[in-house]
């Protein structure tokens, strides 16, 4: 089982934001899709050629990510694979921040003070990605590997059920844009071709 990461997005961080103007940033962000001009990496094409079902979350630079690297292959995209939501905190409009540290400050809010103002808490995403999880494993219990084109965040987080789960990370590609993380199942001999580069 791979859990991959999207390409870079088209929409630029070089910017700075109050809070209000972060959260339009990030429904922009949601909604958008992949940079021009980028070029799939290798292994992640090779990945897709062997990968027996290719899935995508429902988000634009999920799905683009995912018509890239399969290369016309048919994909499964499932809402279940989106990511994680970064409510930030409602802090005053003269603070600015660039996007990034928006993105930092959202998440501890999110993950460590339940900050969800109706949206999506994190236990309520935790089990969404324990019911990833067990669709991932179900998928590779047919005998294919199963290849995840999605979210950094969202990624971890069914990277953290798989383990609980006996699963082993057996490459780790980081979690940067196109980066890739291989997960064997518990016994499994790991693969001899299990090879995972980052761009």
């Amino acid at each position: 089982m791979i859990l991959a990461r999207h390409g870079r997005p088209a929409l630029s961080r070089r910017t700075l934001l109050s809070a209000d103007d972060y959260r339009a940033w990030w429904a922009e962000y949601e909604a958008g899709g992949l940079k021009a001009g980028q070029a799939v990496p290798e292994n992640l094409k090779a990945m897709a050629v062997e990968a027996g079902a290719i899935i995508a979350s429902t988000r634009r630079r999920s799905v683009e990510t995912a018509t890239m690297v399969g290369a016309g292959r048919e994909f499964l995209s499932e809402a279940m694979f989106i990511e994680a939501p970064l409510p930030p905190p409602r802090w005053p409009r003269w603070l600015k921040l660039p996007p990034m540290a928006w993105g930092f400050v959202a998440r501890v809010w999110w993950w460590f003070l339940n900050h969800h103002p109706d949206e999506e808490s994190r236990h309520e995403a935790e089990a969404r990605a324990d019911e990833a999880a067990r669709r991932l494993i179900d998928l590779a219990g047919r005998g294919q590997d199963v290849l995840v084109l999605a979210h950094g965040f969202f990624n971890a987080m069914i990277a953290r059920s798989l383990r609980r789960r006996g699963w082993r990370c057996t490459v780790n590609g980081g979690y940067g844009y196109w980066s890739a993380r291989r997960f064997e199942a518990p016994g499994a001999a790991p693969a001899a071709s299990a090879r995972v580069a980052t761009q």
